[in-house]
């Protein structure tokens, strides 16, 4: 053989091997993508945890508030009717200005029972806004673990793919991944 012959064959076996293994960098490039969506799907699952408990604690708080605010109006409620039972015993024998010593009680606590009510309301209503918040951030938590997932399925069923340099495990692989796209997609916007 001819030093020209042997180029062009080697020419010839690097232009085949080129073009049948042009492929593997597209499976270079969708594994990153995948990482990289992997990557940024545990930061939005980290931040949406955070997030989920810190609502959870601050509804917490509220509840406690609103159960503080329930004892003193019941306390403020007990109060007016001992002072209205005690109204109704002495009615008749008490001088006026001590039954109006007493009705300014009732109609003091009646006003304290009123305010306690009001504000357990806005409480309750902040409450259960944080308990929104809460439910919110599992939702999007949840989307971006399915991300997690199905990403880190398609990064390994590519690798495979690489490792055997087999074309159809990688298409499996970007298929697992596109879902895991979606989820990361869906974490964001929550279309689903």
């Amino acid at each position: 053989m001819e030093p020209t012959e042997i180029r062009e064959e080697i020419k010839e076996e690097f232009e085949k091997e080129e073009k049948k293994e042009k492929w593997i960098n597209y499976l270079a490039l969708t594994t990153v993508i995948l990482a990289v969506a992997a990557t940024l799907s545990s930061f939005k699952l980290e931040h949406y945890s955070v997030d989920s408990v810190l609502k959870q604690s601050m509804a917490s708080d509220q509840w406690a508030f609103y159960q503080s605010k329930s004892v003193k109006g019941y306390l403020y409620e007990l109060q007016k009717e001992k002072i209205d039972l005690e109204l109704k015993t002495i009615e008749k024998s008490a001088s006026p200005d001590v039954l109006q010593q007493y009705q300014q009680k009732v109609e003091s606590y009646g006003s304290q029972v009123k305010k306690y009510e009001q504000e357990k309301a806005q409480i309750m209503n902040a409450a259960k806004h944080l308990e929104k918040e809460r439910d919110e951030a599992q939702e999007h938590r949840e989307l971006f673990g399915l991300a997690i997932i199905f990403l880190q399925l398609g990064i390994l069923i590519s690798s495979i793919a690489a490792l055997l340099k087999n074309k159809a495990v990688w298409l499996v692989g970007t298929i697992v991944g596109i879902a895991g796209m979606v989820y990361f997609a869906n974490g964001f916007v929550k279309i689903f």
